[in-house]
């Protein structure tokens, strides 16, 4: 099988050694090209080049969710096709939300043990995508997760103490998370944004507004986060909202969506977060997010800076993963 390894050569838990390791591994099943990433987007744009030359069968990511976004991206700049190359990830960020949510290890040597398992057996499966599209900024495609309001106002938080050379830890996140927290107090009380499904009522009022793919949102260490637990990549997209962030109110649903979840449940999924203040919607083909004012944008954790209106499509079967 030809295939692309796409390599972040500062994904953030790999060494140099490491990924020499792993570009040995797989070169042995595959015949393989590297491309180390050089600037912001150019994951994108070797994705984008390899789907469009049709060299390759399969386009392999190597780093975190960032990286995995722009090669999603690139695969898919003229829209999803059976011809289209299949996706890989070998996990290499802090979080890696996205490779765990398809199964794989955290660890980037056993989740290549996987896919050179899954490659021998051929292995594959395929998954929907969200499509975010916002004036001024070109269509774009999330594996798991985006957002306007509160939590993308934590992420671009985190993108500057990361700018000014701070690590990526889940402990930034928290701490940015309750800085974000005490500063904004005006708009967690009233919040500007409103959203538009078609054929229902709008809902105003919402200070946060989280769109997902699949489920666990997000990890807090090995630590699964379920604002929306029925979240798939077999389903259109969840949305998940507050419309106000009271000190008591955020403490119980931040307890609903941190609850424990084993395979002894019978995998059964974890209880959706409820309350007065909770808004939940499960299985969204269409809808569309509104801001009185610009707010904070993210998509795979990546800040996209402040957007008035953002509509959402989940697209199924968007492209194919060995896995």
């Amino acid at each position: 099988m030809r295939a692309l390894l796409v390599v972040n050569p500062k994904a953030t838990t790999t060494s140099a050694r490491t990924r020499d390791v792993l570009t040995h591994a797989l070169r042995s099943d595959l015949k393989l090209e590297v491309a180390h990433t050089q600037y912001r987007g150019h994951a994108r744009d070797l994705a984008r080049q390899a789907a469009e030359e049709g060299a390759v069968d399969l386009v392999v990511a190597l780093g975190g969710d960032g990286t995995v976004n722009e090669v999603v991206n690139g695969l898919l700049a003229h829209g999803p096709g059976e011809r289209l190359p299949r996706l890989a990830v070998v996990p290499g960020g802090s979080t890696n939300v996205f490779a765990r949510a398809l199964g794989l290890p955290n660890h980037p040597v056993e989740a290549t043990g996987v896919l050179l398992d899954a490659l021998e057996h051929r292995r594959e499966r395929p998954i929907g995508l969200g499509k975010a599209m916002t004036e001024g900024l070109p269509d774009r495609w999330f594996t798991f997760t985006a957002g306007l309001g509160f939590d993308a106002g934590v992420v671009g938080r985190v993108e500057e103490q990361r700018r000014a050379g701070r690590k990526s830890t889940h402990a930034l996140y928290v701490g940015q998370a309750l800085r974000h927290y005490v500063t904004e107090r005006e708009h967690r009380r009233a919040g500007q944004v409103t959203l538009e499904i078609p054929g229902r009522a709008p809902t105003p009022g919402l200070v946060l507004t989280i769109v997902s793919n699949t489920s666990p949102w997000t990890f807090l260490g090995n630590r699964p986060v379920y604002p929306s637990p029925l979240a798939s990549f077999d389903t259109d997209l969840d949305v998940f909202g507050i419309t106000r962030m009271t000190a008591f109110g955020t403490a119980r649903t931040v307890r609903q969506i941190l609850r424990s979840h084993t395979p002894s449940d019978d995998d059964a999924a974890p209880a959706a977060p409820g309350g007065k203040h909770v808004v939940s919607y499960h299985d969204v083909r269409h809808f569309t997010l509104v801001s009185q004012e610009p707010a904070p944008f993210q998509v795979d954790g990546d800040h996209l800076g402040d957007r008035s209106r953002v509509s959402f499509t989940g697209v199924r079967r968007a492209l194919r993963v060995i896995v």
